[in-house]
């Protein structure tokens, strides 16, 4: 839909012409960032006497969607998302593109950029416009927004080929297990024409289309649908050597670098100005054939040539070594088998194993058998030691890889080390070099030129127990390397994250895509005087749910706050209290029978006025004790234990005196909320270094961690924005008057 192009009104605002506002607030896979980007964009739009709807994205699809209509009499749009948004619908209006954490620090200066916003051509309508994905955040502004575009790339390109990497990969390992005949030297050959060769045939098609579908996706992400043949096209070639006269492809990562060159291509081709005439046909013809042309030539010529050289002096080099020690040999095959995993460097180590065969050399292919699996079994255990650093897609490909690594099937790891390169790629190494050395070392031998445990299964492996234990070793070296790597990872982003959305709300550890709760809600706000602004929420799972941290100025900062805060503070409350400490209005929600709140999970047995516990530990081991008192606690130790490892993550404190350690695990029968208050306060870690003084605990049950906990935790990161609300929780004088406040909660 195309909409003529809407001139920034004069004057609008308290004093002048109101502009009708849309905005779009998302996340790669969080809830609280989505939440209240909108809330604090519509308390934003209020305060300045403007109207705005704003549709919230989560996985669990779009809530208070805008329509056709809304679309056709805005003014302006603002998109305050770290996704992917569609903005083909917004063609001819002016649209502002900002990562979300700029929609909760900076509302108001949003609105009043999005006023003089280029207009959105749509490159799909004429060519000429900004684009989606990188131009579009380009055009947004704003420092650091580079890094988001270039992570939501890759996350775009790795979910869309991961389903090829399991299907492909599932498929093949089925159908050797099933269909496969063990051969006299330990092999397993398909008999052609059967039926599982054919099925064999499907999971090979799998296998060879992710390459192209990770390079694609990265490119559409960042330029659109023109960007999405050169990128698949692009990434075909890199994964076929033979074009370029090399025996080995250049793999995954041949497929981000030729996604990321087709992405900001066809960018830089969308800017050349062309007449009128032309415009029409740019997305569909021009832009297409010329970035695939250009690109596809490009790397057949220029990187092409490099890669094979690199093949064929690896294998020269290699050659030379076969003489020299069995453990250096073995840790430095086992590090090139880990490296690209079906790459060049990956496919040189193979092939000069598998050629040794022939010759009578079996040691060499049985240093590369012991490394083939370690990948995608080091990975898939990663998963299930610390679940809690994976999103649940994450942890379903983990399981798809430990299958895969039993049938040296090492494409499995692709999604990770694609996912998190300088994270996941060296642990492989490592962990391959340890295997490889392991097996050089004892000697193990390998009649085939193929890896796994199906090989020694099958009487292929020379010297069993020792594969074994090198491939079990370097497993959990990959294992454990990988989760500390990522952990370490995580902290710094959050840290990050917190450090650079002080003095404003914003949860940490999302915008780079570390936060893994999911679900949307709708924020409407209207330009009229009184009425509280209205929300309409919703939660859904995704990505391993787990909540990240609040970070909001300090509290000399938040007792400074100028009389436009104020103004828009006061529309949060919806009364007529600027300080927001008295009882609540009467458009305030009862606490419905006065003694439970969240859907009943916190009720008055939930509830401590004072904690004794004056450190975190004691605090949480207290709060599950209470708890305990509803009967829904099996396990008091179990959930305490859980809500730690929880905490060992990345604290769970918010700020502005607040924390809510939560725990999905079993020691629950049934959700549960609890709250209490610490009159000295707690040391919780906050990002603004304040004690937490209201602690929320939530617990849920696994079977309704996807479902409760997110939505628990998405009406709380909302309404705790609500500076009058905290106030009034502080000063309730009993259970009753607690109960009362908490009832605004819903």
């Amino acid at each position: 839909m195309t909409t003529s192009p809407a001139d920034p009104p004069k004057g609008a605002g308290r004093d002048g012409q109101v502009l009708k506002l849309l905005a779009v607030t998302a996340c790669p896979t969080g809830i609280a960032h989505t939440y209240m980007a909108a809330e604090k964009l519509a308390q934003a739009a209020r305060a300045l006497g403007h109207e705005m709807k704003v549709e919230t994205q989560g996985s669990i699809g779009a809530e208070n969607i805008l329509s056709d209509n809304d679309v056709r009499g805005a003014d302006v749009v603002i998109i305050a998302a770290d996704k992917d948004v569609d903005l083909s619908r917004f063609a001819g209006k002016r649209v502002l593109t900002v990562g979300v954490a700029e929609g909760i620090r900076h509302p108001e200066r949003l609105i009043e950029q999005a006023q003089s916003a280029p207009v959105y051509g749509g490159g799909e309508a004429d060519g000429a416009g900004t684009g989606g994905g990188a131009a579009a955040a380009a055009a947004g502004g704003g420092g650091g927004k580079e890094r988001s575009v270039t992570y939501k790339a890759l996350m775009n390109g790795v979910s869309y080929m991961i389903p090829f990497v399991v299907v492909g990969g599932l498929l093949i390992a089925i159908s050797l297990a099933v269909g496969g005949h063990p051969q006299a030297d330990g092999g397993l050959v398909i008999p052609e024409g059967s039926f599982w060769k054919h099925v064999n045939d499907i999971g090979v098609i799998g296998f060879t289309l992710m390459v192209p579908v990770l390079s694609g996706y990265i490119a559409y992400a960042i330029g659109d649908r023109p960007a999405l043949v050169p990128g698949m096209i692009g990434g075909w070639i890199a994964n076929t050597g033979a074009l370029y006269d090399s025996k080995a492809g250049a793999g995954f990562i041949g497929a981000i670098v030729t996604g990321f060159l087709a992405g900001y291509l066809v960018q830089w081709i969308k800017k050349v100005e062309v007449p009128a005439f032309v415009r029409p046909i740019m997305p569909i013809i021009v832009i297409p054939i010329v970035a695939t042309t250009a690109l596809g030539l490009f790397f057949l010529y220029v990187i092409g040539r490099p890669i094979s050289w690199v093949f064929t002096h690896l294998t020269g080099w290699l050659g030379g070594m076969t003489g020299s020690s069995a453990v250096l040999l073995g840790a430095i095959l086992g590090l090139m088998i880990a490296f690209d995993m079906g790459g060049p460097v990956n496919k040189t180590a193979f092939l000069f194993g598998a050629g040794l065969i022939a010759s009578g050399n079996q040691t060499v292919m049985g240093m590369c058998a012991a490394a083939i699996p370690v990948m995608p079994l080091g990975q898939g255990l990663a998963t299930l030691i610390r679940r809690r650093l994976y999103s649940e897609q994450e942890r379903e490909t983990g399981m798809a890889a430990l299958f895969m690594g039993l049938f040296g099937i090492s494409e499995g790891a692709i999604p990770f080390a694609a996912a998190r390169p300088a994270q996941v790629i060296p642990a492989n190494m490592l962990g391959g070099a340890v295997a490889g050395a392991a097996a050089g070392t004892a000697g193990v031998t390998d009649a085939v030129p193929h890896g796994g445990p199906i090989v020694a299964v099958l009487g292929a492996v020379g010297g069993v127990p020792v594969f074994f234990l090198a491939v079990a070793i370097g497993t959990v070296v990959t294992a454990l390397t990988t989760v500390t790597l990522v952990d370490v990872a995580e902290r710094r982003k959050g840290n990050a994250a917190a450090a650079s959305l002080s003095p404003v709300p914003a949860l940490a550890g999302e915008g780079d895509g570390v936060g893994v709760v999911a679900g949307g809600a709708g924020v409407v706000a209207s330009a009229g005087a009184g009425g509280r602004v209205g929300a309409d929420a919703g939660a859904g799972a995704a990505g391993g749910a787990a909540t990240a941290t609040l970070a909001k100025a300090s509290v000399a900062e938040a007792r400074t706050d100028t009389a436009e805060a104020r103004t828009e503070e006061k529309a949060s409350d919806g009364d007529g209290d600027p300080a927001g400490v008295g009882e609540p209005a009467g458009d305030k929600a009862p606490a419905g029978d006065g003694d439970q709140v969240l859907s009943g999970y916190l009720t008055e047995q939930t509830v401590r006025t004072q904690l004794a516990a004056g450190e975190k530990e004691a605090a949480i081991r207290e709060m599950a004790e209470l708890a305990a008192g509803t009967g829904k606690v099996a396990d008091v130790a179990e959930l305490v234990r859980v809500a730690l490892a929880r905490e060992a993550q990345g604290t769970t404190g918010l700020g502005e005196e607040i924390a809510i350690p939560h725990a999905k695990t079993d020691a629950v029968t049934a959700p549960v909320v609890g709250f209490a208050r610490s009159a000295d306060g707690i040391d919780w870690g906050s990002p603004d270094g304040t004690p937490a003084k209201l602690v929320f605990l939530i617990a849920v049950p696994e079977a309704a961690a996807g479902d409760e906990h997110l939505r628990i935790l998405a009406l709380l990161s909302r309404k705790l924005m609500d500076t009058g609300f905290r106030a009034r929780l502080q000063g309730a004088e009993d259970k009753a008057a607690i109960l009362r406040t908490l009832g605004e909660i819903h």
